[in-house]
């Protein structure tokens, strides 16, 4: 089985095996990846995070296990520049360092394993977790709560001083849109870390991810025109195009269009 289809069968699943589906995303960049040994693997990890748990009602134990898991040495990544293996779930697995979002899939799977409650928030910048019906947010990477004040102070620190803290922000998030940000973020990595190909590969499951949108085949386009691929760059400059609804946008949109034709831009010899 390929990892596409592996990953979308995991995301189809009921309920969802979001870090089974994380680690099949994995393999598209790593072919030898084998995310069924992962599994079978992470019940060690599963003793190890419910040995250092206290007794208490399920929903009390969300905070209790991401500070067990801290125990553990996961943490957040500090790399910088951040590297595509923050990402990548077996690396995080391996060095227990990840993105918020990594590690709170980790969590999740824990949770969902043990029987405790815990929910993805989406929040902008760092992915939040919560307790369904609690009066505050749990940081993935610490356990720590975060209540309205905190949350303000968040989004200031990662959307800007005048960013203004809305209801959306705060919204739990499904599966699909878990695997969506997860893509993205790698997406941006591979790109940041000069890897257009690997980059290519996360565009195209956004592509699948996601509702059509002008700014994700934009972004495909500008992996293409990094690429040299002429041709599949209009093509998703097109599809943009289509897509768009704001008029200067569209204007900008068809002079890049004109200017692929008018430059007579053919794919390179090999």
């Amino acid at each position: 089985m390929t990892a596409r289809p592996a990953w979308l069968n995991c995301l189809e699943a009921d309920p969802p095996a979001l870090l089974e589906a994380a680690l099949w995303i994995a393999a598209e960049h790593e072919p030898t990846l084998q995310p069924a040994q992962v599994m079978r693997e992470f019940a060690n990890l599963r003793q190890q995070a419910s040995a250092g748990l206290p007794n208490l009602a399920a929903p009390e134990l969300a905070q209790p296990l991401l500070r067990r898991l801290g125990e553990l040495d996961f943490h957040e990544d500090d790399d910088l520049p951040l590297r595509p293996r923050a990402a990548l779930l077996h690396q995080v697995l391996q060095r227990r360092r990840g993105q918020p979002l990594s590690l709170a899939l980790i969590a999740l799977e824990l949770a969902q394993r043990l029987d405790i409650p815990l929910q993805a928030v989406n929040f902008p910048g760092h992915l939040l977790l919560r307790v369904p019906g609690a009066d505050h947010l749990l940081d993935p990477c610490n356990g720590r709560r975060l209540y309205t004040r905190d949350c303000r102070e968040l989004l200031a620190r990662v959307a800007g001083p005048g960013a203004e803290l809305s209801a959306r922000h705060l919204q739990t998030c499904d599966g699909r849109a878990l695997l969506l940000r997860l893509s993205r973020n790698l997406c941006h990595l591979h790109g940041a870390a000069g890897d257009p190909v690997a980059a290519l590969k996360d565009a195209e499951r956004i592509l699948l991810l996601a509702p059509p949108s002008s700014a994700d085949h934009q972004l495909r386009a500008a992996i293409y025109r990094e690429l040299d691929c002429p041709q599949a760059e209009r093509f998703d400059l097109e599809r943009a195009l289509l897509l768009c609804e704001d008029e200067r946008e569209r204007v900008q949109l068809t002079q890049r269009i004109d200017q692929l034709g008018r430059h007579g831009r053919t794919p390179a010899l090999h």
